[in-house]
């Protein structure tokens, strides 16, 4: 990613979710535990690297947890963020971190050794997905388009949570499923547009969306060349940037789904050439927008791709 300017997430906006949508039985399963066992646990400190990460672990913690997210402002490049003094003070505190991994975060672990802290359970969303980068290839590392891998996540968050405070573990347990319930139905609405538009072809201005489409059945038709190097802020060759142009002057594809954090000439041109030729445009990002929680995030942009398809 190479971010450039969109809204700025709120971390807590999973909490506020959670009450919201009839969780408040978990915040009761909280209340009984503490009463069992006297005075309510202090809050377990929390740092995700991003506040994608940090809202889904505010949703299965609640009021248990206190979260700090490194990166909430879209201007904010992981590849290349450079850690203050305010990030590794937290870092200490942290009992446990939640990491996208493979190679998108690794300021994290950088930030873990220099903060001298050895005891917090880490979480690496890659790995706990099961997928993993190939010796000498490409990854697309945006894990937390793919639903399935962020309810294994759910469950891998609930148990560190549950390890630091036993006497919380139903809550956050209760929380997960809660969570994964939510995924179940958003995968279902993949299947229906899977169901609807298999193959159909599509471009992307970069691999953001990919598990996800890849979960609808679309067909990527963007030369990888193009949204690699878009990806990694290097230079678009102009017979790359032709053939991706090609792709929407020719209606060749579908839909253009066009990540809103990355800004440059070659993406505006793509950009302009949907437009000027009827192509539906779906605007993604990678954090969280403001005043969202990840579900609603994930479910506002399986209908904005369906509504694409659809005309």
């Amino acid at each position: 990613m190479k971010a450039s300017s969109v809204r700025g997430p709120a971390v807590l906006t999973g909490l506020a979710l959670a009450l919201a949508s009839g969780c408040a039985g978990s915040s009761d399963a909280g209340s009984r535990v503490g009463s069992q066992t006297g005075a309510p646990s202090p809050s377990i400190p929390v740092v995700a690297s991003t506040n994608v990460y940090g809202d889904i672990v505010q949703q299965i913690g609640g009021g248990k947890v206190k979260v700090v997210s490194i990166i909430s402002d879209p201007a904010q490049d992981p590849h290349s963020y450079e850690a203050s003094t305010q990030n590794r003070l937290e870092l200490s505190k942290a009992k446990v971190v939640v990491e996208n991994g493979g190679g998108y975060d690794d300021f994290v672990d950088r930030m873990l050794h220099s903060a001298k802290n050895s005891s917090p359970a880490v979480i690496d969303a890659v790995q706990v997905s099961g997928k993993a980068p190939k010796a000498g290839g490409e990854f697309n590392e945006h894990i937390w388009y793919d639903l399935p891998a962020m309810g294994k996540l759910a469950d891998r968050v609930a148990d560190a949570l549950a390890r630091t405070a036993p006497a919380d573990a139903a809550t956050f347990r209760h929380n997960a499923t809660t969570f994964k319930d939510k995924l179940t139905a958003l995968e279902s609405k993949e299947r229906q547009v899977k169901a609807a538009h298999a193959g159909t072809a599509v471009a992307v201005s970069e691999p953001v969306p990919l598990y996800m489409t890849g979960a609808m059945g679309l067909r990527n038709k963007t030369p990888a060349d193009f949204s690699q190097a878009v990806e990694e802020g290097g230079d678009v060759s102009v017979q790359s940037l032709q053939r991706t142009l090609a792709l929407l002057t020719g209606k060749q594809v579908k839909a253009l789904i066009y990540n809103q954090q990355t800004s440059g000439p070659p993406t505006e041109k793509v950009k302009a050439a949907a437009e000027d030729n009827g192509v539906p445009v779906v605007p993604v990002t990678e954090t969280l927008p403001q005043s969202e929680d990840y579900i609603g995030w994930m479910a506002a942009n399986v209908g904005a791709i369906r509504s694409a398809l659809d005309r």
